[in-house]
């Protein structure tokens, strides 16, 4: 029989999961534009690189009020068929392989009785839980109503660089238009967090902004090429880190935390995840980073090298990107404070230098030793 990968996710209390297949990015939710004329399941939509993508809350596919957005959202971007849409989850997890013995899809599950089964495929039952199985067809429920909203969209984008036809008009015009844009921009922001983040903060509003603008640069400064590297962006302190997510599990807050004794300096204990026992090591003694007091409640990313499960304590999850392979630059030997046999390139990102971080030779090479069953 076989066997679909999901990328499994958390809203609210539930846990969901969508074609791993289908999935094209994952992203820290940014600042959205909200289109009034929009079917209700869309909360707004988000310039995606030159790209105007229709993000949805499945809160509202269950006919209730979107319940709030956070500054700690994720932003799950998908291919169905034509149309590349975007769902707002709370915490993104691991990718798991099910297959249908695993998965109900009649009446029998207990869970059908408090959600909408208009957009649920299925619900697996496996080790750790129930998990909501997300029918992508149905995710926009009238896609006659949606494209023409983006095409009307995407062609406002598109027409915003021609040239007026004269140069002394040029001025005016342009400050014409941009008055014009900043007022409609600041009602229909506003309108965004009145709508779903009424309790942000001015500081959390000017994050959720600073990411919709790295998200809007030009396309055309992008370089397609068949090696696209796709990346989990992590922050220690000021300097960002890019992970290999083909070896991520999943990302996860610490709960409960056991030292080891008689371990090395980079164990910090043992973190026990839906009942499977997994090490934390902090990495960042290995790259002769400063130290940062790991505890209960800090994020950290769950990698998988080969056969070696670990937790690597982080002091942010930024975002999940695709770096291509010829945007790296190869180490020029003056990275030395930042363990640099163990960082693959770097690369410019959000106006910051990326080094992408070598998991497997940091794991295999002898450096860190991990012992799980210490």
């Amino acid at each position: 029989m076989e066997n679909k990968e999901y990328l499994t996710f958390r809203l609210h209390d539930l846990q969901y999961g969508i074609e791993a297949v289908l999935v094209q990015e994952i992203l820290p939710l940014p600042e959205l534009t909200p289109i009034p004329e929009a079917v209700t399941d869309i909360i707004g939509i988000l310039n995606l690189r030159g790209e105007i993508v229709p993000i949805i809350h499945l809160d509202l596919l269950q006919g209730t009020p979107v319940k709030g957005c956070n500054l700690s959202d994720y932003v799950i971007v998908m291919q169905w068929e034509d149309l590349q849409i975007g769902m707002v989850v709370h915490q993104v997890n691991e990718v798991l392989e099910l297959n249908n013995e695993v998965i109900e899809t009649g009446s029998s599950s207990g869970l059908f009785s408090d959600i909408n089964t208009g957009f649920i495929a299925g619900v697996a039952k496996v080790d750790t839980g129930s998990i909501v199985l997300v029918e992508p067809k149905t995710l926009i429920r009238e896609p006659d109503a949606v494209l023409p909203l983006i095409w009307d969209a995407q062609t406002h984008l598109d027409i915003v660089p021609s040239s007026p036809t004269s140069e002394v008009e040029e001025p005016l015009e342009q400050e014409v238009w941009q008055q014009d844009e900043e007022l409609k921009t600041s009602k229909i922001l506003s309108r965004f967090y009145d709508l779903y983040c009424p309790s942000s903060t001015p500081k959390e509003r000017a994050i959720f902004r600073q990411r919709a603008d790295a998200l809007r640069q030009a396309s055309e400064s992008l370089k397609v090429t068949n090696e696209l590297m796709p990346l989990a962006v992590i922050g220690f302190g000021n300097e960002y880190f890019g992970l290999d997510l083909k070896l991520v599990r999943e990302f996860t807050n610490i709960g409960d935390l056991t030292p080891i004794p008689c371990c090395p300096n980079y164990i910090v204990g043992n973190i026990n995840l839906r009942g499977e026992i997994v090490t934390l090591v902090d990495i960042r003694k290995v790259l002769n980073l400063p130290n940062t007091p790991v505890s209960v409640g800090s994020p950290a990313v769950v990698i998988q090298v080969d056969d070696i499960v670990a937790g690597l304590p982080v002091d942010r999850v930024l975002e999940m990107a695709s770096l291509n392979s010829t945007d790296m630059t190869p180490l020029s030997g003056i990275l030395s404070d930042f363990g640099e046999q163990y960082i693959r390139g770097t690369a410019l990102f959000q106006e910051k230098i990326l080094r992408v971080l070598d998991l497997p030779k940091l794991f295999t090479k002898g450096e860190l030793v991990v012992n799980e069953q210490a």
